[in-house]
């Protein structure tokens, strides 16, 4: 091997580490993480799932252990509201999420939110979020995006994207707009397929691309991409892996200079049918600039991904020019983190916020004693994992119910001489929440149904409580308004 080989071979190296997020189990930085850290990988990706976030003290810790071996983006979905990693994976977010602040509809809340949010993160060492999503949520039975989203209107969501982005700047940690180009006129859940985004260029320009727009006025220092097929742009490709996506519409269309980083390489939607490091080295060539592994993708996949793009560059499939470009970008967010200053928590923006969001529809029944509260079944997906919901930390009397044979009767019968409350989750796609919440409507009409995710539906003419969430913050105001606790 001649000696430009051998600095080919470590440029090439240096450049595609300096692109990977990988993860890893635990609170504490395996030896293998480190040495990469010094070796100059890009970053990580914080899971709770993994174990990466048992206690905010904890997370400190090991941020800082990191910093000790390299200078890595340290990065989390950390929405607020239904997706949250910072503590409230296991206690519920002290935030409500974008659905309760798009109800609201008060852009300088929305940036509160974001910079408190932002500060949390800063204090433990966070100092690049995947958050705001700023999807344009038009599909009801969407399953992946949700109460995640703003809203359905394209100028409501953008101009809350733009409030996001520079709250959560203020508190001196990168923003990063998502999913794009917009996963919210979407049916199927990018973990577990690809899917489909029926809009040509004129939709688009008219509904999904509008918030990216306003996300990138506002400054926003990142942007990630979604493992979506749009047939009129991408052809049949995922969003994450296609030129055309990526290059021509972000870049070149939409005039995006800073980093662009993949959604999880992992789901279904990316690497399904070719792998984590043929999915790396196609989303590079489209034009990523970091690449999120995902929360199971340890040392052998981070091998394995830099032999891959090692081999694509060898091979001419992947310029070397177009990861150097991908390094001076990182370079420049580095820089530019490295000159913020961070912000001041402010958890009361949280609950402000969550009652501001509240809509009730009809008159709350004078209860004598205390009211049974009825939380129904409702599976949360991939993307928000098992954080607990409900009103029962509020409730004296709670229970949870599926509504199998024999719940209604039950619930009745424990429910006589007193106040019955019902409580549903995005009851619009689940058919056991409406199924019983028509039973025990049909036998007690003063039953109040609380929904604490989209209000799509509405049973009439029942009295009707809308959260527009189901973090913390949420489920506070709503106990506060119905007298509980």
């Amino acid at each position: 091997m001649t000696t430009d080989d051998t600095t080919t071979t470590a440029e090439i190296a240096r450049l595609a580490r300096g692109t990977l997020l990988p993860s890893f189990p635990g609170a504490t930085a395996p030896r293998w993480l480190l040495d990469e850290l010094e070796a100059g990988l890009g970053g990580v990706t914080l899971f709770a799932l993994t174990g990466n976030v048992p206690s905010p003290e904890s997370l400190a810790a090991l941020t800082a252990q990191m910093r000790k071996a390299g200078d890595p983006f340290v990065t989390i979905d950390e929405e607020g509201g239904d997706v949250t990693r910072l503590g409230g994976h296991a206690t519920g977010s002290p935030y409500p999420g974008n659905a309760a602040l798009g109800a609201v509809d008060d852009p300088e809340l929305t940036r509160r939110i974001y910079r408190s949010l932002g500060a949390e993160l800063a204090e433990v060492g966070v100092n690049f979020n995947f958050a705001p999503s700023v999807d344009v949520n038009t599909a009801d039975d969407n399953p992946v995006i949700g109460t995640r989203s703003f809203g359905s209107d394209p100028a409501l969501v953008a101009r809350h994207a733009a409030a996001a982005v520079t709250g959560t700047q203020e508190a001196g940690v990168a923003a990063c707009a998502k999913h794009f180009p917009g996963h919210g006129a979407t049916v199927e859940d990018s973990h577990l397929a690809i899917p489909l985004v029926d809009a040509d260029l004129d939709l688009l320009d008219r509904r999904e691309l509008v918030p990216f727009r306003a996300a990138i006025a506002a400054g926003t220092r990142a942007v990630m991409t979604g493992h979506l097929n749009l047939p009129s742009i991408t052809r049949g490709a995922p969003a994450t892996l296609s030129q055309d996506a990526i290059t021509g519409l972000l870049r070149e269309r939409l005039g995006y200079e800073g980093v662009i980083v993949t959604d999880a390489l992992d789901m279904e939607g990316a690497s399904g049918a070719i792998g984590i490091p043929e999915a790396s080295v196609r989303a590079l060539i489209a034009g990523a600039d970091l690449l999120c592994l995902g929360p199971n993708e340890h040392a052998e996949t981070v091998e394995a991904t830099l032999a891959a793009i090692d081999e694509a560059v060898r091979t001419g499939r992947l310029p070397l020019v177009r990861l150097a470009a991908a390094a001076e970008r990182t370079r420049l967010l580095r820089e530019w983190l490295a000159g913020r200053s961070p912000a001041v928590v402010d958890r009361s923006a949280g609950l402000e916020a969550a009652r501001r969001a509240l809509r009730l529809t009809g008159t709350l029944p004078a209860w004598s004693g205390t009211p049974l509260v009825v939380e129904t079944e409702s599976s949360g997906n991939i993307a928000v994992g098992p954080t607990p919901w409900g009103l029962h930390p509020w409730a004296p009397d709670a229970v949870r119910a599926d509504g199998a044979d024999g719940t209604v009767e039950d619930v009745l019968d424990r429910a006589k001489g007193r106040g019955l409350i019902v409580v549903l989750r995005d009851a619009h796609r689940h058919a056991a929440q409406r199924a019983l919440t028509t039973a025990l409507l049909a036998a007690r009409p003063d039953t109040v149904v609380v929904e604490m995710g989209l209000p799509v539906w509405r049973p009439a003419p029942a009295v009707h409580l809308a959260t527009y969430g189901a973090a913390a913050a949420n489920a506070q105001a709503a106990a506060e308004l119905l007298g509980l606790g």
